[in-house]
C-alpha cells in the first residue's frame, strides 16, 4: 500500500503531544524518554550491551524493535477507528535492517492487519485506510516534516 500525495501533506497545525527522547551512545547503551521511559539499547549486529543506567535488568533491545513497537501500536489504533466498535483488530510488523550500497543501512517494513469477521477487499480497505490514517505510516512513507539540525554552543 503506498499513500497518494493528498494523504502524506505535512500537517502544520499546533502539536497535541510531543515526546523527547535522548541517546549519547549510539545503537548499544540507553536510551530515553524525558521523564518517562529508559531502555537498554544494542546493535542488532553483534554489538555489546553496556551497562544501564537505568539498572532495569531487562533484554536490551534496537531501534528495529522500537519502531516495530511503534508502527504496530499506531497501526492497530488507527484500524481499530476505521473498523468501528465491536471488530478485534491483530496489527503484526516486521522491520527488517538491509545494507544499502555504498551508503550505511536502511530499514524496510511489511505491516499485516488482521479484522475479526472480515476477509477479501472488505478486510483490503480497512487496511488501506487505517495505514493511511496511522501517523506513524505516513512518516515511514515520507508523508511527515522530519528535520534534523546540528546543535551549536549547546
Amino acid at each position: 500500500m503506498s499513500l497518494t500525495p493528498a494523504q502524506t501533506q505535512a500537517n502544520t497545525s499546533p502539536a497535541l503531544f510531543t515526546a523527547v527522547a535522548h541517546n549519547l551512545t549510539g545503537a548499544t547503551g540507553e536510551s530515553w524518554i524525558d521523564g518517562g521511559l529508559a531502555v537498554r539499547v544494542v546493535s542488532p549486529l553483534g554489538g555489546q550491551p553496556s551497562r544501564s543506567p537505568a539498572g532495569s535488568g531487562a533484554a536490551p533491545t534496537n531501534p528495529e524493535e522500537l519502531l516495530a513497537l511503534s508502527w504496530a501500536t499506531c497501526l492497530n489504533a488507527a484500524a481499530r477507528v476505521v473498523a468501528g466498535p465491536g471488530v478485534e483488530v491483530a496489527a503484526r510488523v516486521k522491520i527488517s535492517l538491509h545494507e544499502r550500497a555504498g551508503d550505511g543501512y536502511e530499514f524496510a517494513g511489511h505491516a499485516v492487519l488482521t479484522f475479526e469477521g472480515k476477509s477479501g477487499g472488505e478486510a483490503d480497505r480497512l487496511a488501506a485506510a487505517a495505514h493511511a490514517r496511522c501517523p506513524v505510516s505516513r512518516m515511514l512513507a515520507g508523508g511527515s516534516t522530519v528535520t534534523v539540525t546540528a546543535a551549536h554552543g549547546e
